[in-house]
Order: structure tokens, then sequence, then C-alpha cells
């Protein structure tokens, strides 16, 4: 994977950078370390100028994020009273849950997207609640920037900072992705083979 990100970064430049994150936040397998990391080591080169990177990462990241905000805006909160009534057994939740997440989205969306912005696994994850519950366009696109303009920096700091070393980062961040996608279906199995609607 490495080896095609850097391909496509020195083919591509910042557009480059761009689509990578856009891709990462709609087809998560694409990690943000490795991207952000090989751009803060194309500014240490002198390649790249971090401020140009940092721009075209974050609006990457906030484009891939709309998409899955988009889709549960336009699937909507009370489309899913059907579905949850007759597949909730499977989500381990009742409508009176989904009425409580709804509630919590009203109060404390824009901290909840914030924060899950730095999240493995979670980061995209989030935006679609957050567009099912309807919480704002533009709350939603500036807590969602400002968390991806954090993560980023620090991550194309670190590239930079590291240099070329930055490269073995793929022989980490793949396990560590790995392993909170396996603890997520855990959990969730779990509270599977444990759930029982409250009636």
């Amino acid at each position: 994977m490495t080896d095609w990100v850097l391909h496509l970064i020195d083919a591509g430049g910042y557009w480059g950078i761009f689509l990578l994150m856009v891709l990462e936040n709609v087809f998560p397998p694409v990690p943000s370390e490795l991207i952000m990391g090989i751009g803060g080591i194309r500014v240490g080169q002198g390649r790249m100028a971090m401020e140009w990177l940092l721009l075209a990462g974050t609006i990457g990241t906030t484009v891939g994020n709309y998409f899955w905000y988009l889709v549960g805006h336009i699937l909507g909160f009370h489309r899913l009273k059907p579905l949850v009534d007759r597949y909730g057994r499977w989500a381990t939740l009742e409508w009176r849950d989904v009425e409580k997440l709804d509630h919590i989205f009203g109060k404390y969306g824009q901290i909840v997207v914030f924060v899950f912005r730095f999240l493995p696994a979670f980061r995209t994850m989030i935006s679609l609640p957050a567009g099912l519950f309807r919480m704002g366009h533009v709350r939603f696109l500036a807590w969602t920037a400002g968390g991806a303009l954090i993560w980023n920096i620090i991550l194309a700091y670190a590239g930079y900072l590291l240099g070329q070393n930055f490269r073995d980062i793929d022989k980490y961040v793949g396990p560590v992705a790995t392993a909170c996608v396996v603890g997520a279906v855990i959990l969730y199995l779990w509270r599977l083979a444990t759930w029982k609607p409250r009636g």
C-alpha cells in the first residue's frame, strides 16, 4: 500500500493528497496516517509546502466525511423507525435508543463529531449518524474540518520530523486499525448475544 500511496502523491501532488484523503474517508482501508505522514516527508524534502499540504488534506477529509453525512441526511431520522422496528434485534437497539441518540446529537453533536475525528475506525462512521439526526450542514462541516485539521497537523509534522523512517508506519498502522475493527466486531457480537428488548 505504501508504494501505491507514494506513487499517487508524487504523481498528483496536492491533488493526490486531496484524492487520497477523500478515499480514506469513503473507503477507510487507505490510512490517513500514511498519507499525511508521507506528505510531511515531502515537505521536509522541499517538494511540498506544509500549508498547502494541510489545506489539501483537510479539504479531502471533510469532503469524504460529507459524503457519508449526506447519505444519512437523505435517509433521514424518521425513515429509520420501520427498519429499527423490524431489524433492531440485529442492531441491538430499540427506537427509544435511537431517540436518545437524536437527543445527544441535538445537544452535543459538534463535540461528538470533533472528538471522533481522533478515533481510528470511528472517524468516518460518525458522519452517518450526524446526517441521520440532521445535525446542521455548516456545524458538521466546521467541526469536521476543525478536528481534521488538528489531526492532519499532528500526522504531517510527525512525517516531517521522522523523515524517511515514517515509511515504516505502514507496518504498525495496519495492525492497529485491524485490531480496532476486530474489537468493534467482538463488542457487537457480545451485544448481539446478550441483547434483550426492554419491552
